[in-house]
């Protein structure tokens, strides 16, 4: 579709305008689970149910729809191997792996402050039910 591309030779990026192609691939590594199978397929290529197990919870036709949309995205490839029963393996390319270094340090941000947020919730709610401005 030809309404979707855009000229990528000095085309100046601005995911604060909504109509800016690049709010579309920020929403997509945004996603939980395009962002899990990024870093999942860190340590190598997987195949479909290896994936599933290390993702972990997400539905077999979510998993597809994600490893669809990465593929199509240019962040993963497929390889379909010729052999009883097929094998198909799911890889980053190098556009994939150039990922892993800010979604590292998001998770690690995450990992490190949820204590933090957990108790702002908590404090939040409570004021909320005592009926308190929340501050």
């Amino acid at each position: 579709m030809e309404t979707n591309r855009a000229e990528t030779n000095g085309f100046p990026g601005n995911v604060l305008d909504p109509a800016c192609p690049s709010r579309v691939v920020f929403q997509r590594i945004g996603d939980k689970w395009a962002s899990l199978v990024i870093q999942v397929l860190a340590g190598g290529p997987l195949r479909f149910s290896e994936l599933r197990k290390l993702v972990n919870v997400v539905t077999p036709k979510v998993l597809t729809q994600t490893l669809r949309t990465l593929e199509r995205d240019g962040l993963i490839t497929r390889t379909v191997f010729a052999q009883v029963p097929p094998r198909v393996d799911y890889e980053l390319t190098a556009l994939g792996r150039s990922l892993l270094e800010p979604l590292t340090l998001l998770r690690l941000w995450a990992e490190n402050n949820v204590p933090t947020i957990l108790n702002a919730r908590d404090a939040y709610d409570d004021a909320q039910d005592a009926g308190l401005p929340v501050s």
